[in-house]
């Protein structure tokens, strides 16, 4: 998954990659023959032999010593140059891969229908989108400025080695195995460890969420000593884990140096007798000691990507797991754009079950809303209004029957014209951060300010918006925070007002309104939203008598239609609700 994620999204940076590649090779090459002229100017300028007086003698060349370091300087600077370009570009193409692979998966999260977000999680899909692609752009970072580099110093350096000293050599056959083998059972010993974090890292992040979600239900049940204990074992597991892979990697650094200064011992001790016997000169071997200290240094510092990679190969492997899984709600081949009966909703035979329930939450559901009409949803808990609404947004597919949506079946509509002609108010309303204004033209974000003051003032929210600091342009928090649970509710209902939709769906919407607001407002709807199909989930009989026809559901089966008063007459449900709420004569 690893590879493949990389050759994917590193493609349009193919150009770059072969520059660094190229720069890289240059600077190995300026890297690779500076050990070679240093032994030329030990040998020819530092031991230069004269015959002084019949005797032969050593005295330094200086002009061959300054010649030399001249050219030494030179290189040194193109490969310092050429190494910082390579860098700089590198860079410029594991950022780019970074930015790629995060909009790839927040464009492919935003498509997702509610199953696969609930499949994966909120926590763990931030996780994948920060910190995942964080680790994979690492290893794409080290890869460009360090790895590329690796193969032309490791080969050029054995080359260069050898035709220093073809007796030395022998010394690699043993160093370079006996440090790969080190190297890759530590990282093999990684891999299972760097996979459990991953998982730990989703889980810390899941008891956060929750705990700062839940944090006044928490207080309320004073239950924050179990919700400490609770974070506690999340972050214990994931330190035992984080120290575990910790230990291993300590473990690397020593080992290759051990590896290197072993060898290195061993060549000293080895060159040295070999100098004595006439084999092999003082340059010949500080050349060979520094191509042998820079072919061990390739090896190790790809084992620095070595110890990355099984990291980043199991965030490739959570990366790629979300760009791999498609929406269940599947926009259709060739769309429809225009509807006959714009406004119309119509639940056909409808039966919805979520996947790997036992049992449907919704079964053969048959209900017409045509437009200016109202048709309220009622039932107890768990009996699938809010799964009826969903289905109209197409926030989920039904398992058998059709949705139709202006005559046509939701699943042959293209998405935004479906979107486009429907105002939801969800059941928990959220406000983003930003302004009154700005959270009101989320739903419409060319309408006018008599527009916005508008659909305020159907929605009762003119009042108190009015007497915020700066009115529309008032600041929301995030969520909402700072405005209470009914204020938030109603700037939530303003939102999909002044969307002036053909279809609005209110999923228990005044649930947090006082009974005359509540009042209020439906009086002030009624006119305002007298040319669109109005479908209401709702816990309150007060709320939807007024209805034009009201579906009850018990446990995801239709078990009465029709107008309040008809419903006293014929459906036991119905009446068990208003009973619970007031009396059958008070309610008639």
């Amino acid at each position: 998954m690893l590879i493949r994620l990389i050759r994917t999204h590193l493609k349009p940076y193919k150009k770059i990659l072969y520059l660094v590649l190229g720069l890289q090779a240059v600077q190995a090459a300026a890297n690779l023959t500076l050990p070679t002229l240093n032994a030329n100017l030990i040998n020819k300028g530092v031991l230069h032999r004269v015959v002084i007086n019949g005797a032969s003698t050593i005295r330094p060349d200086r002009g061959y010593i300054w010649h030399a370091g001249m050219i030494m300087l030179i290189i040194t600077v193109v490969q310092l140059g050429f190494a910082l370009c390579a860098i700089y570009f590198g860079s410029k193409a594991a950022m780019g891969f970074g930015r790629d692979v995060r909009h790839a998966l927040f464009h492919r999260v935003t498509e997702f229908s509610a199953q696969e977000v609930n499949t994966f999680g909120p926590p763990s899909l931030i996780n994948r989108i920060t910190n995942d692609v964080q680790q994979v752009q690492l290893l794409v970072v080290m890869t460009c400025t360090l790895v590329l580099s690796a193969p032309f110093t490791a080969i050029g350096g054995v080359i260069m080695a050898v035709r220093q000293d073809v007796g030395l050599s022998l010394l690699l056959t043993v160093s370079m195995p006996v440090l790969v083998v080190a190297v890759g059972s530590i990282i093999w010993r990684m891999v299972p460890l760097f996979r459990l974090m991953q998982a730990q890292i989703d889980g810390i992040n899941r008891v956060l969420r929750e705990q700062l979600t839940g944090i006044r239900v928490v207080r309320a049940f004073v239950r924050e000593p179990e919700e400490i204990a609770r974070f506690e074992r999340a972050n214990s597991d994931l330190t035992q884990t984080a120290l575990a892979s910790g230990r291993l990697m300590t473990l690397l650094m020593p080992t290759v140096l051990l590896v290197i200064n072993g060898s290195s011992v061993a060549l000293i001790w080895w060159g040295g007798a070999r100098i004595a016997h006439g084999q092999s000169s003082i340059g010949s071997l500080v050349a060979f000691l520094t191509y042998f200290t820079l072919i061990l240094t390739a090896v190790m510092m790809a084992s620095f990507v070595g110890v990355m990679a099984p990291r980043a190969s199991v965030c490739a492997d959570r990366i790629q797991e979300v760009l791999d899984t498609y929406s269940s709600v599947v926009p259709p081949s060739d769309p429809i754009v225009t509807m006959p009966a714009p406004g119309s909703v119509e639940f056909r035979d409808v039966t919805f079950g979520y996947p790997r329930a036992e049992l449907p939450v919704l079964s053969n559901i048959n209900v017409a809303t045509a437009p200016g009409q109202t048709t309220a949803i009622i039932g107890s808990t768990g009996s699938g209004k809010t799964s009826l609404l969903n289905l109209v947004a197409r926030l989920f597919d039904v398992s058998d029957g059709a949705v139709l949506v202006g005559d046509v079946d939701v699943r042959d509509l293209d998405p935004a014209v479906l979107w486009g002609r429907i105002g939801l108010v969800p059941q928990k309303p959220y406000l983003f951060s930003g302004t009154v204004r700005s959270n009101l033209e989320y739903g419409k974000p060319d309408a006018s300010e008599d527009d916005l003051w508008t659909a305020l003032e159907v929605a009762q929210a003119r009042d108190f918006v009015e007497l915020m600091p700066g009115g529309l342009d008032a600041s929301v928090e995030q969520g909402g925070t700072n405005v209470s649970g009914g204020q938030r509710q109603r700037l939530a209902i303003a939102r999909a007002l002044v969307r002036r939709p053909d279809i609005y769906l209110f999923d228990d919407s005044f649930s947090a309104l006082d009974l005359a607001t509540d009042a209020r407002l439906r009086a002030a709807l009624e006119p305002y939203t007298r040319a669109s199909a109005v479908l209401i989930v709702a816990q309150r009989v007060s709320t939807i008598q007024q209805a034009d026809q009201i579906l009850v559901l018990e446990d995801g089966v239709a078990v009465g239609l029709g107008t309040h008063d008809r419903l006293l007459e014929t459906c036991p449900t119905y009446i068990e609700i208003v009973d619970s709420q007031t009396s059958t004569r008070e309610a008639a």
